[in-house]
């Protein structure tokens, strides 16, 4: 059989970490807290708005920047959470997930050779998108200090930038970390992309799912001078439990916007009609905040929960600020088995105990910084995550 045949640029990302984790998984019975998707379903008006929509028509090509409905819906949106307002027609692109507008960020602004600042751990797709546009990756290390918070240092940042700096990725709420970045940081980064000329690129996918009230989410692009330089793309997926739609959107300035309506054109098109009304429906109806604010009551208490289990077991846990995933040190842990690193644990820890987990390792291009972490999902039903707990404490205890 021939070898797989796969561009240079392509190659060395291989098979994702959370196709490889799942199918590890489904393979052993495992439960699977590796993959960042609830186990229930999103809210029924929504779904319901969904499906009136295919029954009213609603199932051909979409407008290619977003169903008009949508989009002011998007627009005001931005406006309450984001602390910008925004032209829905011109500022706004909806696209296929979050994914795909990081995609057309990136195949829409960059040039060969442009160089992007990415934090690491990061998210796999932007290491990928970057490649996928000929563009440089620049890594800056966020570390966990003795508060069990991630931060970064703030000269190695600034040694980043340089005179081929294009672009920086910003995830605030962040994953795998679920650090959410502080004002003083955002204005650092702010200042830094203003003196060399920086386009952000921030993912808020995870914006609604904070849980410290010392630490809301705040976008960058509402700082001083930070609305024309930052393009923000987020989803209903995470805030709806509604990951399968991908419906996700970019917002940016019409300069920056031409960029990202460039490259989408041709990646997607255009995004499913009938989600997109649907979409519009769950941004939009009277039941939406209550929705959100019983889900985040609802996380922090499985957060809490999973971080005490994983304490009780003798990982030294990260509590997260934002999103939904622990991330925490199993050195301790491995220790007692005899396992060498993430990928040794994570899958001694599938196999053989029936609970999955991301080795993070991956996410970093300094490897040995992610070798004695392991990232949970507590997006899941707390029967779920009982049952998880039940299997390590009688597997590692």
């Amino acid at each position: 059989m021939p070898a797989p045949s796969v561009a240079d640029r392509l190659a060395p990302f291989g098979t994702t970490i959370f196709a490889e984790m799942t199918a590890l998984a489904v393979r052993h019975n495992a439960i699977n807290l590796s993959q960042g998707f609830p186990d229930f379903d999103g809210p029924e008006f929504v779904k319901h708005a969904a499906k009136t929509a295919i029954d009213a028509g609603h199932n051909q090509y979409a407008r290619t920047l977003g169903v008009p409905t949508l989009n002011e819906a998007i627009a005001a949106w931005f406006r309450r959470g984001g602390g910008r307002s925004v032209d829905p027609t011109a500022e706004v692109t909806v696209t296929s997930g979050c994914t795909e507008a990081l995609a057309a960020c990136f195949l829409g602004l960059l040039n060969p050779g442009d160089e992007v600042i990415l934090f690491e751990p990061y998210y796999d797709s932007y290491r990928a998108g970057v490649s996928l546009a000929g563009g440089v990756p620049r890594f800056v290390t966020l570390r966990p200090g003795p508060d069990g918070r991630f931060a970064f240092d703030e000269d190695e940042l600034a040694r980043a930038f340089g005179p081929r700096s294009r672009a920086l990725v910003l995830n605030t709420p962040h994953n795998p970390t679920g650090k959410v970045f502080t004002r003083g940081e955002l204005a650092l980064i702010a200042s830094l992309c203003e003196r060399h000329g920086v386009t952000v690129v921030a993912d808020e996918v995870y914006e609604r799912l904070t849980y410290d009230e010392d630490r809301p989410h705040v976008s960058i692009a509402s700082l001083p001078g930070m609305g024309e330089r930052t393009i923000v793309c987020s989803s209903l997926g995470k805030t709806f439990s509604l990951t399968g739609w991908k419906i996700g959107w970019a917002i940016a300035p019409p300069h920056l916007a031409a960029g990202v309506r460039a490259a989408h054109q041709f990646l997607t098109f255009a995004t499913a009609t009938p989600l997109q009304h649907g979409a519009a429906a769950a941004l939009t109806d009277p039941r939406c905040e209550p929705y959100i604010q019983g889900l985040v009551a609802n996380y922090r208490a499985r957060r809490d929960f999973l971080a005490d289990a994983l304490d009780s077991l003798g990982f030294r846990v990260l509590r997260p600020e934002g999103t939904y995933f622990i991330m925490a040190d199993h050195t301790p842990v491995s220790a007692r088995l005899g396992l060498e690193d993430d990928m040794a644990f994570c899958r001694h820890l599938t196999a053989e105990v029936g609970v999955a987990a991301i080795p993070p390792s991956v996410f970093y291009e300094s490897k040995a910084h992610g070798r004695p972490l392991v990232r949970f999902a507590f997006c899941k039903r707390q029967e779920t995550l009982n049952e998880a707990v039940r299997r390590m404490h009688e597997a590692l205890s």
